[in-house]
């Protein structure tokens, strides 16, 4: 796959093996500084809801219990609604974006945890100084943490889930798939509208004795492996 970036605008193309472009917007540093002032927001309202739960526990339990929570929600909050909520914590959400692999793929849990790790760097010096200075200055918008995770937010556009997702029943893998298995059974789901019936037949049946699925469902049943990698339950 090879992204083709714009230097010159906020566009995102990226050409599949199949010779499909993608084209996606990528959000700038204005809209994500909203975006994480929100979710800054709400993990401030919940560390206060549990200063005040712990309060029952005395001073040196309460403070102990605190600070394990203070960590759980500063560094595993973002982590946990990315790759459980489709790229979305609740400010992304409230702003329209998602965070994404930059091959347009959805993340998971190592890359959020990179990506996520390293707002300790993008904090520097001060106030995200160095995260905000990245973000302007790099074509793609990317901060620290995105460059080393491989990941970029984007827009997210109302009639996303409708195009991308075929209508299928999720179902969970017959067996576990490592990353890469994943992420060929998401972007062959994913260009289910760009594909013919005929092609994607013939792409799925490469699959039959793998799945051990007949010529006639392999097709159906590796929509619904796909579309449940993408978090439709």
């Amino acid at each position: 796959m090879n992204p083709h970036p714009s230097r010159c605008d906020i566009s995102y193309s990226l050409e599949t093996p199949e010779g499909v472009d993608l084209q996606v917007e990528l959000a700038g540093p204005v809209v994500r500084v909203l975006a994480f002032t929100i979710d800054f927001a709400w993990r401030l309202l919940a560390l206060v809801l549990c200063l005040i739960g712990l309060g029952i526990f005395g001073s040196k339990i309460g403070s102990g219990i605190w600070l394990l929570a203070f960590f759980l929600i500063e560094w595993f909050y973002p982590v946990l609604f990315e790759v459980k909520r489709h790229g979305q914590t609740p400010g992304k959400k409230a702003m329209g974006i998602m965070v994404v692999n930059d091959d347009l793929t959805p993340v998971n849990w190592g890359t959020s945890i990179i990506r996520n790790l390293l707002r300790a760097a993008d904090f520097l010096p001060f106030a995200y100084l160095l995260g905000l200075f990245s973000m302007a200055a790099h074509p793609q918008f990317q901060r620290l943490g995105d460059i080393a995770a491989g990941t970029l937010v984007i827009h997210k556009t109302d009639n996303e889930q409708s195009h991308s997702i075929p209508k299928s029943t999720p179902v969970p893998p017959p067996f576990e798939l490592n990353e890469r298995e994943q992420t060929a059974i998401v972007e062959f789901t994913l260009r289910h509208q760009t594909l013919s019936d005929d092609r994607q037949q013939e792409l799925a049946s490469i699959l039959e004795q793998t799945m051990d699925k007949k010529p006639q469902t392999i097709l159906e049943h590796l929509r619904g492996i796909g579309a449940w990698l993408l978090g439709a339950r």
